[in-house]
């Protein structure tokens, strides 16, 4: 089965990517990441209390900010470099579900559509099919496989024309920031077809002194094999991986980390040819006659054969908020502006930010992925307590991280409830959302930033996906957090 952090088998097996999104496991779809706070129970914490002392205590280096709020009034409680301008990390995506909410709508779904540009005769269309994305990044190749069904059902079984595959919903980018390792997945390409958040199944397996490895779009019901990703085995030690584009996406991975078996996600760059290209093998499985797909820039017109719709907004952002996704970001937000090209795309929101809540902050994504963008702890909290005034429908889709003691041991049945989102780049964390306790207590509307930027830039790209004292740093980041909200909910809650 696949590692939970995507890691290969023996060697790399737990790493923190510094993204710390879209884990996989076992199916295409990302599993909960282990961000959750670390917080002391109900009972008097042990250690220090006062937060100047917490932080020292958590040695991180760089930077602490946080700004503590009255839910109802807005009032300030506490602060500590209230407007340092700090990397957000995920805790983007709070910001991207409000611009989204407020663009999209709540009802709001993506759609995959089959277009036929001709009439269909005796199941044959007299003219081509086309593939038209819509931008949605949640299409899993389950989902693929049954719009393929509703059209064999239909009768469908082949084109006199072509296959055709348009992507141009939006716009299409190799991945979203140029500053991460080659094969992490949680640096998805963006294209206006999407599957499986854009990876593909790599496994792998021991045999006698050489390995044999698969290629595959596996869903929980389909299985289609992929003919434009190839893994060789290089017998080395290091690189890790090597990647050359082209129409057959070429790696090479390290003999030295495999092991005697795995399997892992890797990313495909050229996305709209990776969904025509299963979409094409699981319309030959059942029946429906295609050739190879090519890309179209147009779209052409065409009577509608068939369509496969995302959840609604509202719970395509839930999942996002909860796993983390980046993909998931940078499509909705990009598909909420409309614009052609990311940066601007950000920026936008950044102007809606400052329009709708009064406050400046510099965006350069919608995923907190690329570390250019900065925030500040009174603008996030801010952000947080004005939108839950006005009813913007953030609050009921963030998750529940609970709340853990100082070992770090979650806490049953304690009532107090933390709604956040967390974020995690290398040496930076943040957290922010809203600490609800029973009534008739004070709900408190927080935003925690710690980072250390310049760390985090002096570690070379390619060491990105695990660095050097990285993960125990998040560690006691997180446990930072936990204290100081615990310390909070004991003032003030």
């Amino acid at each position: 089965m696949i590692s939970r952090r995507m890691v290969l088998a023996g060697v790399l097996a737990g790493v923190a990517g510094p993204g710390l999104a879209e884990l996989m496991d076992s199916s295409p779809r990302p599993v909960a990441r282990g961000g959750r706070v670390s917080a002391p129970g109900a009972t008097a914490a042990q250690g220090p209390v006062d937060a100047e002392a917490l932080i020292a205590s958590a040695r991180l280096g760089g930077a602490v900010a946080y700004v503590l709020m009255d839910a109802r009034s807005g009032s300030v409680l506490e602060a500590r470099e209230p407007e340092l301008a700090m990397p957000p990390a995920s805790v983007a995506k709070t910001l991207t579900s409000l611009y989204a909410l407020e663009k999209l709508g709540p009802a709001y779904r993506f759609v995959t559509r089959v277009l036929a540009t001709g009439p269909v005769s005796g199941g044959v269309v007299q003219g081509d099919l086309v593939l038209a994305g819509g931008g949605d990044p949640t299409l899993q190749t389950d989902q693929l496989g049954d719009l393929v069904a509703t059209l064999a059902a239909s009768g469908l079984k082949g084109v006199t024309g072509r296959f055709l595959y348009w992507e141009g919903a939006l716009p299409t980018l190799r991945g979203i920031t140029g500053d991460q390792p080659e094969q992490v997945g949680y640096n998805a390409a963006i294209s206006g077809l999407c599957l499986n958040f854009n990876r593909v199944y790599f496994e792998w397996k021991r045999e006698g002194d050489d390995w044999r490895v698969a290629i595959d779009a596996r869903g929980e019901r389909f299985l289609p094999q992929v003919d434009m990703v190839r893994v060789a085995v290089a017998r080395r030690d290091a690189p890790l991986f090597t990647y050359a584009p082209g129409p057959v996406e070429e790696w090479t991975v390290a003999s030295g980390a495999l092991g005697k078996g795995g399997s892992r996600w890797l990313p495909v760059r050229d996305p709209g040819a990776y969904v025509a290209g299963v979409f094409g093998t699981l319309a030959r499985a059942q029946g429906i006659r295609l050739n190879r797909g090519e890309r179209t820039a147009a779209l052409p017109a065409g009577t509608e054969l068939a369509r496969v719709k995302s959840k609604p907004l509202t719970e395509v952002l839930r999942d996002m908020l909860k796993f983390s996704t980046n993909l998931t970001a940078e499509c909705v937000g990009l598909t909420a502006s409309g614009l052609p090209k990311l940066e601007a795309s950000g920026q936008a929101m950044s102007d809606w930010v400052g329009a709708t809540f009064g406050v400046r902050f510099g965006l350069f994504d919608h995923s907190g992925l690329g570390g250019r963008s900065r925030v500040t702890a009174a603008g996030m909290a801010r952000v947080l307590q004005q939108a839950e005034a006005a009813g913007r429908g953030l609050k009921p889709i963030l998750r529940d991280v609970g709340l853990r003691d100082d070992a770090g041991k979650p806490i049953k049945g304690q009532p107090v409830k933390v709604l956040a989102k967390s974020g995690t780049l290398n040496f930076v964390s943040g957290l922010a959302g809203h600490v609800v306790p029973p009534a008739p207590g004070r709900e408190l509307v927080f935003a925690i930033f710690s980072g250390d930027p310049e760390r985090r830039d002096a570690v070379p790209v390619a060491l990105r996906e695990e660095p050097e004292g990285g993960r125990a740093w998040t560690g006691r980041a997180r446990r930072l957090q936990g204290q100081l909200i615990n310390r909070w909910a004991g003032a003030y809650a």
